[in-house]
C-alpha cells in the first residue's frame, strides 16, 4: 500500500509497535517558522513532574490544543523508560521535548515523504537562481513541489497555485517536464502585493511579487534548458492582468445625447486597448484556452492573428480591405473576428458576408 515512489523517507518516522503491533512514530512539535515564534507554555513531565524542554522557537500547537492530546490519567511506560500520556510521547525524564504520535493507519495510502517538512532548501534554490539574494523568507522548496506533482499517475494535467509567490510550482512543473518528458502545464495566480521600499527585492527592481515570480519562471526555464540540453519542454509562459471591459460604456440618459456623444460612440471600444487585449477577450468569449498557440502575420499591412491552427483568425486594425478579408476568408478558419470600425468603407462591409460565403461558408463571424 505504501510502496510507492517517493515515500521511503516519511516510513522511516514509523518506526515503533504498540502492543497491537501497529505502527506508529513521533512528530516534532517545535514551531515550523523560522522567521516567527509559536505560543510558549509549561509542560510537565508525567512522572518526574517537573517542566519538560520547550522549543526554541515555541509550541507548533497552543495550550488548549496540547492539553486536548495528553493524558496524563492514562500513562504507558515503554520498554526503553520513554512514556506515552494520550497521543503524547514523554522521554525517560524532562530533558527532552515532548513530541506528538502518530499512528501508520492514520496518515492515508499515500505518505509523502516529507510529512511535509517545513525545514527545506527552498531559500537557497531562490538565491541560486538570483544570484545569492533570495527575497523570500520561506519559499516552498522545489523538491517539495516536485514530490507532490510526481505523486499524480498523470503527466499531462494543469497545476493551479492561487499564492504562487515567488513562482516555485511553475519552476517545479518546467524541472519534472524536462525530467520525465511531461507535458504538465501551470497557472500561477498572485496579487501584486508591493515590496518594501528598503528591502532586496525593491532595490533589484521587483516593485511587487508579481515581478519576482516573472523574472524567477524566466530564469529557471533557461537554466533547465542548459542543465538538460536534451530535454524536451516548453519554458514559454504568459503573463495576464485582471482589468475592466475593453468595451465602452454606453448607458447615458436620453437627454444626454448629442452629436458630439454619437460620433464618440461609433468606436465601442476604449481607446487604450491594444489589439492583444481584444484578442484575449475574445478567446475567453470563445472557451479558447489561453495557452493555445498565436501566430501573428501581416496580410496587406494589417496584423492578423491566427490561434491554435486556424481555430481562431482575427484583425483589429482599421481600414481592412478586401483583399485581406479574402486572403483570411481563404484560409478557412472557425471562427473570424474584427472590429465593428475596422471595415474601410461601405462596399468592404456589404461584401464582407459575400467573401466569406464564397470562400468559407462554415467559417463562424463575429463583430465587435
Amino acid at each position: 500500500m505504501y510502496n510507492k515512489k517517493g515515500y521511503d523517507r516519511g516510513i522511516t518516522l514509523y518506526n515503533a509497535l504498540d502492543d497491537n503491533y501497529q505502527p506508529w512514530g513521533k512528530i516534532n512539535m517545535s514551531w515550523p517558522n523560522s522567521d516567527t515564534f509559536g505560543p510558549t507554555y509549561d509542560i510537565l513531565h508525567p512522572v518526574t513532574k517537573k517542566t519538560t524542554k520547550k522549543p526554541d522557537r515555541g509550541w507548533r500547537w497552543n495550550k488548549t490544543t496540547f492539553d486536548s492530546h495528553l493524558n496524563y490519567n492514562n500513562i504507558l511506560q515503554r520498554h526503553d523508560g520513554s512514556f506515552i500520556c494520550g497521543d503524547i510521547w514523554f522521554a525517560k525524564d524532562e530533558n527532552t521535548q515532548p513530541s506528538s504520535i502518530k499512528y501508520l493507519k492514520d496518515v492515508g495510502k499515500m505518505l509523502l515523504r516529507t510529512i511535509i517538512s517545513i525545514k527545506s532548501n527552498g531559500g537557497v534554490e531562490l538565491e541560486n537562481i538570483f544570484a545569492g539574494k533570495s527575497f523570500f523568507s520561506n519559499p516552498k522548496p522545489v523538491s517539495l513541489m516536485k514530490l507532490l506533482l510526481a505523486s499524480l499517475e498523470e503527466n499531462d494535467g494543469f497545476f493551479l497555485d492561487f499564492f504562487s509567490g515567488s513562482a516555485t510550482t511553475a519552476h517545479a512543473v518546467m524541472q519534472l517536464n524536462a525530467e520525465d518528458g511531461g507535458n504538465r502545464k501551470f497557472i500561477m495566480v498572485q496579487l501584486p502585493e508591493t515590496t518594501d521600499e528598503k528591502s532586496e527585492a525593491y532595490k533589484a527592481g521587483y516593485k511587487n511579487i508579481c515581478e519576482i515570480g516573472k523574472e524567477r519562471i524566466r530564469r529557471a526555464g533557461n537554466k533547465i534548458v542548459q542543465e538538460n540540453p536534451q530535454a524536451k519542454f516548453d519554458k514559454g509562459f504568459r503573463v495576464l492582468k485582471c482589468d475592466s471591459s475593453n468595451m465602452k460604456e454606453v448607458y447615458y440618459n436620453p437627454a444626454e445625447y448629442n452629436t458630439d456623444l454619437l460620433d464618440a460612440l461609433i468606436d465601442n471600444i476604449k481607446a487604450d486597448r491594444t489589439a492583444e487585449d481584444l484578442l484575449f477577450q475574445v478567446m475567453l468569449d470563445l472557451g479558447v484556452l489561453l495557452s493555445s498557440d498565436i501566430k501573428q502575420t501581416s496580410i496587406a499591412g494589417k496584423t492578423v492573428f491566427n490561434v491554435a491552427d486556424n481555430f481562431l483568425m482575427a484583425c483589429f486594425d482599421t481600414d481592412i480591405n478586401e483583399e485581406v478579408i479574402t486572403a483570411i476568408a481563404k484560409q478557412k478558419p472557425y471562427y473570424f473576428v474584427m472590429r465593428d470600425s475596422s471595415m474601410e468603407n461601405d462596399s468592404v462591409a456589404t461584401n464582407f458576408e459575400q467573401i466569406f460565403n464564397t470562400y468559407s461558408p462554415e467559417t463562424k463571424r463575429k463583430v465587435l
